[in-house]
């Protein structure tokens, strides 16, 4: 960003701290969705700078973390094939699956390479006919256009050997399961400022109305979120309900109407499984009829998936901000990002890698 210390500047963050403890009454427990905007919390101690009794509680907004693990396996089974070659971002390559992950796979022999963008994938398609190319396509709304675009464009070159394995979620279901969850503490939300750049507000407002819970879209910066717990609190204060935007520098409403299209002209919406939350009406994407040609879970049936977490992993229960990871007894022992349980301390935007990366430490009972 060319102006990226402006929206780090500590005279304005201390500010905006001293305006928030005036301005709130009530010990509120504000979800962030994003795991980019977890970190940022975690790693500044913004979370643990928050007048006393307000909670910053962290939500399923890590798009490595809710791939469901039978996706994982799926992709190892297809991955194991001679004739594949299967593409990833880079971050994917370490979730475990059940006993094993994409690296170890690829130190035994399979063709599993790291790409920057699926378009990657669509070019060694068209350069190696001979092979079998899937890009595992994961993640929000924030990715779905870039997909889209690689499989029109794969279509454009009459491609027949690139395909898809699908696992992408939306957002606005996740947070009406939270909220309609009756231990659910969540009171506001900071929405998730990539996505809304996609897809604007406009699916949050029903949500705002419907449970009565201020929802105020965020960036990423230290100072975009602390105005974004300020707005949000404001809100709470003088009881309103509504859709804010504090990303105004990069978010309208309608959002991104040519990605949106693309998305909508390759994709429908489907139920989808998320770790964590379980299977969710309506909250993911699969590709339309007439794409189904590059659907990988279609070209390559893989039967006789049994997924297992370890039953130590606490993942589900960070994902949903019901556990933090200090609550994990496997945290920062066998879990590591070294040698991780769960896909929480692997991703860049996992809870807790944040946690781990920001030194924060599991409390142990005295003996």
């Amino acid at each position: 960003m060319k102006y990226l210390d402006e929206y780090r500047d500590p005279a304005v963050a201390r500010r905006l701290l001293a305006e928030l403890r005036a301005t709130a009454t009530r010990p509120w427990r504000i979800m962030e969705v994003c795991g980019g905007q977890t970190h940022t919390l975690v790693r500044q101690g913004i979370d643990e700078l928050l007048p006393a009794g307000m909670r910053m509680i962290h939500g399923p907004g890590c798009p490595v973390c809710v791939t469901p693990l039978e996706t994982l396996d799926r992709a190892m089974a297809i991955a194991a094939r001679p004739e594949v070659v299967l593409t990833s971002f880079g971050d994917m390559l370490r979730v475990p699956g059940t006993g094993t992950d994409l690296l170890s796979l690829r130190a035994r022999g399979a063709d599993v390479r790291v790409v920057y963008t699926p378009m990657d994938a669509v070019r060694l398609a068209a350069a190696r006919p001979d092979r079998e190319v899937v890009f595992l396509a994961v993640g929000f709304e924030t990715t779905a256009p870039a997909n889209a675009m690689a499989v029109l464009h794969a279509a454009r070159l009459g491609l027949t050997n690139f395909s898809l394995l699908v696992s992408h979620v939306l957002v606005p279901p996740a947070m009406t399961a939270l909220l309609d969850d009756p231990d659910c503490e969540v009171r506001a939300f900071l929405a998730a400022g990539h996505v809304c750049a996609v897809m604007g507000w406009r699916e949050y407002e029903p949500i705002a109305a419907r449970y009565r819970v201020p929802i105020v879209v965020t960036g990423f910066e230290p100072l975009d979120l602390l105005e974004g717990i300020l707005m949000a609190v404001r809100q709470l204060e003088s009881g309103r309900h509504e859709v804010e935007n504090q990303y105004v520098r990069a978010v309208r409403r309608s959002g991104n109407t040519a990605a949106r299209d693309a998305v909508s002209t390759v994709f429908q919406v489907t139920d989808r499984a998320w770790r964590g939350l379980g299977e969710l009406p309506g909250s993911g994407l699969a590709l339309r009829p007439a794409y189904a040609r590059f659907d990988a879970a279609r070209r390559f049936a893989v039967d006789g998936l049994r997924p297992a977490e370890d039953p130590q992993c606490i993942a589900g229960a960070v994902l949903t901000g019901a556990r933090l990871p200090t609550d994990c007894p496997a945290y920062g022992t066998r879990c590591t990002p070294r040698h991780p349980l769960g896909a929480p301390m692997v991703s860049a935007e996992g809870t807790c890698a944040a946690f781990h990366a920001a030194g924060r430490l599991r409390e142990v009972p005295s003996p």
